[in-house]
């Protein structure tokens, strides 16, 4: 392990405490479950994962995607979100009440056994897909994600296209971009969003006939499998002091832990995903943590006055920023 970084408390880069906004986004993490087991994963999600959600806690979700209106979008993800147990039931209630329902998929998901009916059932309920695709060249994908993951990802964005995703208004099809893990402290952000999602269009168009609606960039988050690779390779720190110095303030108004609640497959609380998978629960001003069946109770929302900060924040305020939409600036 290495020793302590050098970086200044992400707090205390900021001119005020970072508070919360209305809540407006549900974030749920269904489980650890995947089919694939990606060398970025900040999640550690794998095949032989089997922590998931309960029946009870699927219960206490839908009670709340029923109870807010505030609620405008439930974002499910994982794992493979489509593997963990309450997927389709919490999808459902969120489309029964009328909120845009966003599931982080890997595409290959759809080639597994039990699986090949969701292209078709995302279709059906207007899903928003947002799709792992790191790179629009096979052998970087295939590096970081698994041999062959490229091309069954190819005929997965086919397949999507076929039934009217990234050419219907309503079935909208986004693409995620993250750059190669480093080797050396020959760091980089990601590039300019937009022009990256025209090269990733020109590509994908030109070679494989695909066509989507959105790219969106996310830096490497110092989480999970990240920060793993880059302690084996004495990384971490360097890594941390390159974010920091790459800090825009500029980004902080945007900041996607400020009008979401991320929820654990335990249905504990969190400011955001990374934050979950950190262990760093959001807090009440009075230092009470928070849990599903607490809002439920509560019947609020709107608990927590400031965002829980760590080193690794530095990395969604990086350059132009980076959240689950992509870009912040």
């Amino acid at each position: 392990m290495q020793t302590q970084t050098k970086v200044t408390a992400f707090k205390n880069k900021l001119s005020s405490p970072l508070t919360k906004k209305g809540i407006t986004v549900l974030q749920i993490n269904l489980g650890k479950r995947c089919n694939l087991a990606c060398t970025h994963c900040h999640v550690e999600a794998g095949p032989k994962r089997l922590e998931e959600l309960s029946p009870e806690i699927c219960e206490q979700l839908i009670s709340l995607i029923h109870k807010f209106p505030e609620i405008k979008i439930v974002d499910l993800t994982g794992g493979a979100p489509e593997m963990n147990y309450g997927f389709k039931p919490l999808l459902e209630a969120a489309k029964a009440t009328g909120k845009q329902v966003i599931v982080r998929s890997n595409l290959t998901i759809y080639f597994e056994d039990g699986f090949a009916d969701l292209p078709e059932y995302f279709a059906k309920h207007q899903v928003r897909i947002v799709a792992s695709l790191p790179c629009y060249l096979a052998d970087n994908v295939d590096k970081m994600r698994g041999a062959g993951v490229f091309d069954t990802s190819v005929k997965a964005l086919q397949w999507l296209n076929q039934l009217g995703y990234g050419k219907d208004q309503n079935l909208i099809l986004d693409l995620v971009f993250n750059p190669q893990l480093p080797t050396d402290e020959k760091f980089s952000l990601a590039p300019e969003q937009t022009n990256l999602e025209r090269d990733y269009k020109m590509f994908l168009q030109e070679h494989f006939n695909i066509v989507f609606n959105n790219l969106f960039t996310f830096t490497n988050l110092p989480v999970g499998r990240t920060k793993m690779h880059l302690e084996r390779r004495k990384l971490y720190a360097s890594y941390l002091q390159f974010l920091e110095l790459h800090f825009n303030p500029s980004t902080v108004e945007h900041l996607m832990c400020r009008n979401e609640l991320s929820i654990d497959y335990l249905g504990n609380v969190y400011d955001c995903d990374f934050n979950q998978m950190m262990n760093l629960p959001a807090k009440t001003p009075n230092g009470e943590t928070l849990t599903v069946s607490k809002l439920l109770e509560t019947n609020s929302l709107d608990l927590i006055n400031d965002v829980q900060t760590a080193a690794y924040c530095y990395g969604c305020t990086a350059g132009c920023g980076s959240s689950c939409g992509g870009a912040l600036l």
